[in-house]
């Protein structure tokens, strides 16, 4: 699937003339594959987990945010694919706009696919179709291997669901997401309550 038709969803769930999210198609993936993590105060505040894979954004909701201890385990509920330009989205919602709440970059750095006990390094989009891939992140706050896995398909009218995990490795620490309160983006200092307000980000 090209990533035109992988963003039919994202395109058909939201009215450009009313929400500032980008509507996509003006940047070309980069040599290091980008990943962001968005704090997202909607109707359920979240996190949201997005890997560039193929040209789009791969996404995840996930309810308690990512941890970087390995006894974490941390549900992770697909959505629909993002632009690549969702990277750099940081501002609100607005009311009855799907999703409407105000959106945070939590995290933010560079990835790469991690190989397999075998030393094969598959694809990305081949490893999440076959419902597990490795990966270590490089980002402001969060370092080293994690691993997504899908435990339930999604059949039968169910939902798909896959879990989060650190791997252990030397990056390990005892260490949770932090309070959406506290939270402050990586990109302009601001906490939620300043995005939501219109604050200036930090010079």
């Amino acid at each position: 699937m090209n990533a035109k038709d992988a963003l039919a969803e994202y395109h058909r769930k939201r009215d450009f003339s009313k929400t500032k999210e980008p509507g996509g198609g003006n940047r070309r993936a980069r040599d290091e594959c980008r990943y962001v993590i968005q704090l997202h105060d909607a109707s359920t505040m979240h996190f949201d987990f997005r890997l560039e894979v193929d040209g789009v954004l791969k996404s995840w909701a996930v309810p308690k945010g990512p941890s970087s201890d390995p006894h974490d385990k941390r549900l992770a509920t697909p959505t629909e694919d993002h632009p690549l330009e969702y990277q750099d989205f940081e501002g609100t919602i607005p009311e009855g706009e799907y999703g409407a709440g105000t959106v945070l970059i939590w995290d933010e750095g560079t990835y790469h696919p991690l190989p397999d006990s075998k030393g094969r390094e598959t694809p990305m989009g081949e490893a999440l179709e076959h419902g597990h891939a490795s990966f270590w992140l490089d980002g402001a706050k969060l370092h080293g291997g994690y691993a997504l896995t899908r435990f339930r398909k999604g059949e039968d009218g169910g939902d798909e669901a896959w879990l989060l995990v650190k791997r252990a490795d030397h990056r390990v620490a005892d260490r949770d997401a932090p309070a959406p309160s506290r939270a402050r983006s990586t990109r302009s200092g601001r906490t939620l309550r300043q995005i939501a307000s219109g604050s200036a980000p930090r010079q």
